[in-house]
């Protein structure tokens, strides 16, 4: 199978070699027949194309059995006329990959902030607060006059159904519990619509357990008591900003897996920035980007009953495990290694 990979900016292109050397491992252990194809997009791309990510690269993207995305800098990015697009966003948007699958657990082997525990954000992405990527043309952001700003929010049945049954099939799979994150005491008709249609899925699953709390709670029980949760599904910006807190109770940003899952593609990526402080420094955790990986070889495996894919990504999974236990990876989930050693250390585990 052919992935295209970006590396992006700042410690994207660190994390994404340490990636690839674990993706390499697991190719070589299972027979997964990867053809690895790499791009420059965000500044790289400026730089080559005069386009953060050129449309060759997105009908690249297209035509790839899946895309490993490292971290770009999106912030600097403002002038589309310019070719200053998000990467990221453009690829969610073009692909339709509208499932944000986001897990948070924690690993022995370092200090617990809040006691063992799993669980997986199911963030709805592509709507919602996110005015880049709201509207079929132009942005959902507006300065009316230079002391008046508006930004509209899109949500959709069809959005909404569709992120709700993709957490309810995850449940399914693991502990049979749903948790509807949501601010319907304020925004009372589109958070209203949203819950309706979590509702209407549930129905389809009886044997989940459904429940709904408002998103600023949702951070207090988070933070109290993340053993109670298990599929937590919910809108762009709550997910977005929820899946960060509960990667940093599991141990660290640099945990934070994430798969950009639609019906016919899907693109692994680092949940957290291209933190340009720590680029070059050898320093950065690499280990985000490698759970992404291995979540798409077993979203891989199972669209196209390929065993040997979900077997790699269960291994790579482990290897981790082991690898933190261990303390063979970086300073911030308690290890001593650098990126590159920490890959290494992986792709010798899966050897």
């Amino acid at each position: 199978m052919k992935l295209l990979v970006l590396a992006g900016d700042g410690i994207g292109p660190e994390i994404t070699a340490a990636t690839l050397a674990v993706l390499r491992a697991a190719d070589a252990r299972f027979g997964l027949g990867l053809t690895l194809d790499e791009a420059a997009i965000g500044h790289a791309g400026l730089q080559a194309h005069g386009h953060t990510i050129h449309p060759d690269i997105v009908e690249a993207a297209r035509r790839a059995d899946g895309v490993v995305l490292g971290p770009t800098a999106t912030f600097e990015f403002k002038d589309p006329a310019r070719g200053e697009v998000n990467p990221s966003m453009r690829l969610r948007k073009s692909l339709d990959l509208f499932a944000n699958i986001r897990p948070a657990r924690t690993y022995a082997g370092f200090p617990l902030r809040c006691g063992e525990f799993d669980l997986v954000v199911a963030r709805e992405n592509t709507e919602g607060f996110y005015a880049d990527r709201n509207m079929e043309e132009g942005s959902g952001e507006m300065l009316v006059t230079k002391d008046v700003a508006i930004s509209l929010r899109r949500i959709t049945r069809v959005c909404s159904e569709r992120i709700a049954r993709a957490a309810f099939e995850l449940a399914q799979r693991r502990r049979k519990r749903v948790t509807i994150v949501h601010k319907a005491n304020v925004l009372k008709v589109t958070e209203g619509l949203f819950i309706e249609e979590c509702r209407k899925v549930a129905r389809e699953f009886p044997e989940v357990v459904v429940d709904d709390v408002i998103v600023d709670a949702m951070m207090a029980h988070v933070v109290r008591h993340p053993q109670r949760f298990d599929v937590i599904v919910t809108t762009n910006m709550y997910g977005d900003i929820l899946s960060d807190l509960t990667a940093e109770l599991a141990g660290s940003l640099g945990l934070a897996a994430s798969l950009n899952a639609g019906a016919q593609h899907a693109m692994a990526q680092a949940a957290h920035g291209s933190a340009p402080d720590i680029a070059g420094k050898d320093v950065a955790n690499p280990l985000s980007l490698i759970l992404s990986a291995a979540m798409l070889l077993g979203w891989l495996g199972v669209r196209k009953k390929q065993k040997n894919y979900e077997d790699a990504a269960k291994a790579i999974d482990k290897a981790v495990e082991q690898a933190i236990a261990a303390k063979e990876a970086t300073v911030d989930v308690g290890g001593r290694l650098g990126t590159r050693a920490t890959g290494e250390a992986v792709a010798k585990r899966l050897a």
